[in-house]
């Protein structure tokens, strides 16, 4: 009876998906019974590591010669009862169609105790939180941080975006395009997560008075060089910022005849004094406005994203300067930048 399984490269390495990620202690310890006889364990040792007989070694072998990697899913010992079927089922709609406030629950998300005690409510039925929980998982639904996303979108958003790409594609040689925004920089660290013992939270210094401090930052389209402004100190993300960035720009990209300055919809990017300013130097300077609510069109948004999850986010900087000589550095360091291209190179409109 005994023999052992042979595993190509691609069912060896399923198997081993399998095994670490599997939601089922039980799948994963029929992956891990086939992954020993593949390796030629001998089935008594099998039977003492993992604590079973040699029929259950013999049942999953054969069933993964017939069915293979799928097959371990499956559970043919008796015939699982309809009634408990239609239950789950009617969780899983529940999870995946509506929220808790739809049954008159004052919470926001979903918890294994409160699908029990809707159940409960709408069809008499007792079950435990862990039975719930079993049903979720073997749905493949997980407990995890969801993604957020903005809701609103800009009527204009297309119109918007043909022309950006048309200005991008048709840029003349003598000309430069920048994408621009602003970030902020805190002596109170972000938090996020870090290695830890376990049952020992970390803890990470905080100041206990803010000091904060903006910048004002342009990544040019082509090369991907970032020019960034430092706010002065108590300086607010206003338009004194943004027009001593453009004066900046002026600076720096002097070897252009015009340069076009890609940034959103903030009130202070189109304030009296910027225009007064542009009135002046309009033949060098050109703002081009993105779509309203959509940060996912401004590549340097993806540079201050890497800024906060590599340097400030639980920073142990003592104060802002040595916060702002770190973050510099890095900046130093990094350029120049990749250009997320994608929305722009693509023909279709958004």
């Amino acid at each position: 009876m005994e023999g052992s399984v042979s595993l190509g490269p691609a069912e060896h390495k399923r198997l081993m998906d399998v095994y670490r990620k599997h939601p089922d202690p039980e799948v994963r310890r029929r992956a891990h019974i086939l992954l020993l006889l593949a390796d030629g364990r001998p089935w008594s040792l099998i039977a003492a590591m993992l604590y079973c007989s040699s029929r259950t070694i013999d049942r999953w072998k054969k069933r993964f010669e017939e069915g293979g990697v799928e097959a371990l899913g499956e559970d043919r010992r008796g015939r699982r009862s309809p009634f408990a079927a239609w239950v789950a089922a009617l969780v899983i709609g529940w999870v995946t169609n509506h929220v808790p406030r739809d049954f008159g629950f004052l919470r926001s998300r979903w918890t294994c105790e409160c699908l029990a005690v809707l159940l409960l409510n709408v069809a008499a039925i007792g079950v435990s939180r862990e039975t719930v929980r079993r049903w979720l998982h073997r749905e493949q639904l997980v407990w995890r941080r969801p993604r957020p996303v903005l809701g609103p979108q800009d009527p204009q958003r297309r119109a918007i975006l043909g022309r950006l790409r048309r200005l991008l594609r048709d840029l003349p040689r003598d000309e430069v395009a920048v994408f621009q925004d602003e970030a902020d920089v805190n002596t109170n660290p972000k938090i996020g997560c870090m290695w830890m013992r376990r049952g020992q939270q970390a803890e990470v210094e905080t100041p206990g008075t803010n000091e904060k401090r903006y910048l004002a930052g342009s990544l040019n389209w082509r090369t991907g060089d970032l020019i960034v402004t430092e706010g002065d100190r108590g300086e607010g993300r206003n338009s004194a910022l943004f027009i001593r960035h453009l004066e900046d720009l002026r600076t720096r990209l002097r070897c252009y005849r015009r340069i076009h300055v890609i940034c959103d919809n903030a009130i202070f990017h189109d304030s009296r004094a910027v225009r007064k300013y542009l009135a002046e130097h309009g033949d060098r300077l050109a703002i081009h406005f993105l779509p309203r609510y959509s940060p996912d069109l401004n590549p340097i948004e993806r540079i201050w994203w890497h800024l906060h999850e590599e340097i400030t986010r639980n920073h142990q900087c003592r104060g802002m300067e040595e916060l702002l000589d770190l973050l510099f550095d890095w900046l130093e360091h990094r350029r120049p930048f990749e250009v997320e291209r994608d929305a722009y190179l693509r023909s279709n409109a958004a």
